[in-house]
């Protein structure tokens, strides 16, 4: 399946662009044995992520994807800063982009399609990671988890991103890797591309019925048909 008329294009961050879990994972590891708790594994932390960073400790401190109803506010609050200053501290040094990112969107930026950022990552860190990985020229929008009061799979950036751009639903492709990117795209009526490679709890993404399945990156420049 190809789009032709395409005007716009929203990217997931953390499981399509970057290859994120393992800071991710030393990060919660070191917060949970900082609170002298068992540690956590990269394997664990691959299908905790994608819902932002409080979803990630909580589920971290309740070794499960379903957070424990009793854990304690404080705790949680504390395991949050902990896991901030740890992830800050750690200057992302083992993310790494997948193969083509960079190439793909130099490519789409050079035809001068405009892309966004919208991850459920807490924006404090995403500029600096764009910067550091030499790809944060091609965005002209980066919302973070906390940008607005609601994070994927709330649609709200994805309606925010067409107002201010004047862009109507049917013009815009929303690409990630998890469930949270695929049910944004389809609360805001907006097509939608799933990335196999990601993080998604453990599930194949084509459960959550995107438009399109790419198991590369490079496929997104056969899909999206920019114009003359």
């Amino acid at each position: 399946m190809a789009f032709d008329n395409i005007q716009f294009i929203a990217f997931d961050l953390d499981g399509t662009l970057l290859d994120s879990v393992p800071d991710l994972a030393d990060a919660a590891d070191k917060t949970m044995r900082h609170l002298g708790r068992e540690g956590v594994t990269v394997e664990q932390v691959t299908t905790w992520i994608g819902n932002g960073a409080d979803i990630l400790i909580g589920r971290s401190l309740s070794r499960s994807i379903d957070i424990d109803p009793d854990l304690d506010p404080e705790l949680h609050k504390q395991a949050r800063q902990l896991f901030d200053h740890y992830y800050e501290l750690g200057g992302h040094v083992k993310s790494a982009l997948y193969a083509d990112v960079k190439t793909t969107l130099a490519a789409f930026h050079q035809a001068g399609m405009p892309m966004a950022i919208v991850t459920n990552k807490p924006s404090q860190f995403v500029p600096h990671l764009l910067e550091e990985h030499g790809i944060s020229e091609y965005f002209v929008d980066v919302i973070g988890g906390d940008t607005f009061p609601l994070k994927k799979p709330d649609p709200y950036a994805l309606h925010w991103l067409m107002e201010k751009h004047n862009i109507a639903a049917n013009e815009m492709l929303m690409v990630g890797d998890s469930r949270n990117d695929i049910l944004a795209a389809k609360a805001a009526t907006c097509h939608s591309l799933g990335l196999t490679y990601g993080y998604n709890y453990g599930q194949p993404i084509a459960d959550s019925e995107p438009d399109v399945v790419c198991d590369h990156f490079k496929q997104l420049a056969d899909v999206v048909k920019l114009g003359d």
